[in-house]
């Protein structure tokens, strides 16, 4: 069980940097990533700098191969470009659940999504995508 409340949550204003990843072929498979994409992906150590004002976020995630901005309100459904990432649009919708945030995406692809969490020092990612799931975490910079 998670120690966090919503109010708590202002520890996602942060900057971190990835510290493990797992099962990430697997997943950037089901996305329909290339082979040469998926194999630099896998070296990569990105920077995840996420700012919250109230119900709006922002997640910018860096790498010295490809960078993406996230914005978003908490509740409101949104299109989302993943230009750079599987190239795909998706309707998208993050919501809290309990202390985590969650991203449902709804498109070409089946179950796919995102949660984003803090345990300790560290923040976490699980990433989903046609039954598959990939984990990241990211320890504060």
């Amino acid at each position: 069980m998670l120690n966090y409340s919503v109010d708590e949550l202002s520890k996602f204003s942060r900057l971190s940097a990835l510290k493990l990843r797992a099962d990430s072929e697997i997943s950037t498979q089901a996305k329909g990533i290339d082979f040469a994409t998926r194999k630099i992906a896998k070296m990569l150590k990105p920077q995840k700098v996420i700012q919250q004002e109230g119900n709006s976020f922002s997640i910018h995630t860096t790498s010295t191969f490809r960078d993406y901005l996230l914005q978003f309100k908490i509740g409101e459904e949104f299109e989302e470009d993943n230009k750079g990432l599987d190239n795909r649009k998706c309707k998208s919708l993050v919501t809290w659940d309990n202390d985590k945030l969650v991203c449902v995406q709804t498109g070409e692809k089946k179950n796919r999504g995102w949660t984003h969490w803090i345990e300790g020092d560290d923040l976490h990612l699980e990433l989903r995508c046609e039954n598959q799931v990939c984990k990241q975490i990211y320890k504060r910079a």
